[in-house]
Parts: C-alpha cells; structure tokens; sequence
C-alpha cells in the first residue's frame, strides 16, 4: 500500500493555534503618530514566537514523516491533495510499504509530537504562568493537531490519505480506535497544562504516549 501523509489537518492547526492569540488590549495601543507603547511591541513579539512554536510544530511533524520515509527507502515526494475544496499537499511514498513500515511512517507525526510536548510539560512544569510563547505555540499546534486528526478518525471523513486511517489499516483495526489512541495524550496534555503538579495526570499521558509507540508490535 502507497500511503500519503496529508499536511490540511497540521496546517489547520497552524491556523488555530494563531487563531487562539489574544490580542494586545485596547488601552495599550498607542495613537498613530507615536511609537507603539512597550506593551503593545512585547504583545506582537510574543504572538510572533507563539506563531514560531505553532510552525516549528508543523516542521516537526511533517519531518517525522519524511524521516521514516527515507529509513524504508519510500523515495518520498510531494504531491497535492484536497481537504474538501482546500487545496494542500502531502509527502506521498512512491513505492508499496508493508504493514509495520506503514505504521512506523503514518506514526511519526503523532511520536514527533509526543516527544515535543512531553519535553515542554516536562521542562516547565507550570508552562500555563510561564511567559513562554514559543513553548505555548508548540504545545497548542501539538494538541489542535491531535485533537483534530481524531475528530477525522471518530467521524471517518477527510482526505484518504489521512495519518490515522494509514494506521487503522497498518493494524487491521477500526480508525475510531486510532482515534481515541490519538486523543487520549492530548486531553491528558491540556489537563496537566491547567493542573501541572497532577502526578497520576503526568503518568498516565507518558503511559498512553508509550502506548502508541508500542503498537508497533502488533502490526503484521
């Protein structure tokens, strides 16, 4: 099987994680004829590396899969594809992948991301405080991307090439399975993001990130 790896569902978390920026508040912005006021500029830096950590995000991932592309020798390439009428691309093996080496490429995003958050919430154990808009704009891309690669999985909509049916397939299960396997780091993710001193939260995110990992194994 020929698996694509579409970038419309990171992309669209790229979109929302600068979606979600608050705005500089309105009793800092300065009259046209002045320079911004210092809280204004710190606000615009900081939505700027916030954007940064969003798209460093999307790089990641979308390297994960291309990285396993090339350890199977996939002579990965880029081709378009349609999330309904939007336009995007994806990186599309162009040679038949077994099952195992299915799971591993179609995987990658999710472990790339995995790793990234669990170095932040692990790094800063109280990022929510912390003035750390490059670590949030990671953090932020990593869970809109989950969450919606599992609300694709739970609905069986999108482009076919989808990350989570390439799994699904890779281990004969059913993807609103892949679903919950991709949501459940995430949801455990934001609650340690609100309750960073949760130790049965911390544990059972890193239990469940494993997880996925481990289910290398079970594919043929």
């Amino acid at each position: 099987m020929v698996c694509r790896h579409p970038a419309s569902l990171p992309v669209a978390a790229l979109v929302l994680a600068l979606a979600i920026l608050p705005p500089p508040p309105a009793s800092a912005q300065p009259p046209s004829d002045e320079a911004p006021a210092p809280s204004t500029t710190s606000a615009r830096r900081d939505a700027l590396r916030f954007l940064a950590g969003a798209g460093f995000g999307l790089v990641v991932h979308e390297g994960g899969h291309f990285v396993f592309d090339e350890i199977f020798d996939a002579r990965p390439h880029v081709v378009p594809v349609h999330f309904g009428p939007i336009p995007f691309f994806a990186v599309s093996p162009q040679r038949p992948l077994s099952p195992t080496q299915l799971f591993a490429v179609t995987s990658a995003g999710f472990w790339t991301q995995a790793v990234t958050s669990e170095l932040l919430l692990t790094r800063h154990r109280d990022l929510r405080h912390a003035r750390a808009p490059f670590a949030k704009g990671l953090l932020a891309f990593d869970v809109l991307t989950s969450i919606g690669y599992a609300a694709v999985a739970f609905a069986g909509q999108g482009p076919v090439e989808r990350d989570t049916r390439g799994i699904a397939h890779s281990l004969g299960v059913s993807e609103r399975a892949i679903g919950l396997v991709v949501i459940g780091p995430a949801a455990l993710d934001v609650y340690r993001y609100f309750r960073p001193d949760s130790t049965w939260a911390r544990w059972a995110s890193r239990i469940a990130k494993a997880g996925s990992i481990v289910l290398v194994i079970k594919a043929p």
